[in-house]
């Protein structure tokens, strides 16, 4: 929970522990209720809305854990995880599969798809990891769109620095803006020394 970030509210660079600092967009679900081992046909019932989540990641951390097959420090990091800008509900927001979704770093145009593209439907996501058993609140990402800077042909020109503003767009529910702080800002202190793996 200590990731968790709301609108307008600053991602912190930690330069001690990163220096590949990405920015992924994602179409979110909030969980209506508790349940466990229900399948793609009763996944509506727990859907209690959707907001934007920017999957912050830090790319150098993420390659190290991908030996393992385990991603948890590159994205659980404070500050790396931006939500909101509010939950929409299912009534008021229609199709899910039907949202243009865009992300943008200084105004530029980093990610643009629609939520048509998915490879998997949201309920076949909620049902999957039903398994885990939902609480109400939950929060479930469903992935992201091409154009994150560490896949990109220039990455090191595209990841996120201090200064940055990220500006996270799903058609229907809204801009989720954040802007990226050094550690100095957020803290009034020098970022701790270098963590070398």
């Amino acid at each position: 929970v200590d990731a968790i970030v709301g609108p307008d509210e600053p991602i912190v660079y930690p330069e001690h522990l990163t220096e590949e600092l990405d920015y992924e967009l994602e179409l979110a679900v909030v969980v209506s209720k508790p349940g466990k081992w229900f399948g793609p046909e009763e996944a509506e019932e727990y859907i209690g809305g959707y907001l934007i989540f920017n999957d912050i990641t830090a790319r150098d951390i993420q390659r190290r854990e991908m030996r393992s097959g385990v991603f948890s420090f590159c994205k659980g990091i404070d500050t790396f995880c931006p939500l909101g800008p509010w939950i929409v509900t299912p009534d008021e927001l229609g199709d899910p599969h039907d949202l243009r979704m865009e992300l943008r770093v200084n105004g530029q145009k980093r990610q643009e798809s629609h939520s048509g593209k998915m490879s998997v439907t949201i309920p076949e996501i909620i049902a999957h990891y039903s398994a885990l058993g939902y609480s109400a609140g939950d929060v479930v990402s469903t992935g992201t769109v091409s154009g994150v800077a560490g896949f990109s042909e220039d990455a090191a020109s595209l990841y996120l620095k201090p200064g940055d503003v990220i500006e996270a767009e799903i058609e229907k529910i809204g801009v989720l803006r954040n802007p990226v702080i050094s550690w100095h800002e957020a803290h009034g202190e020098p970022a701790p020394a270098r963590v070398r793996w």
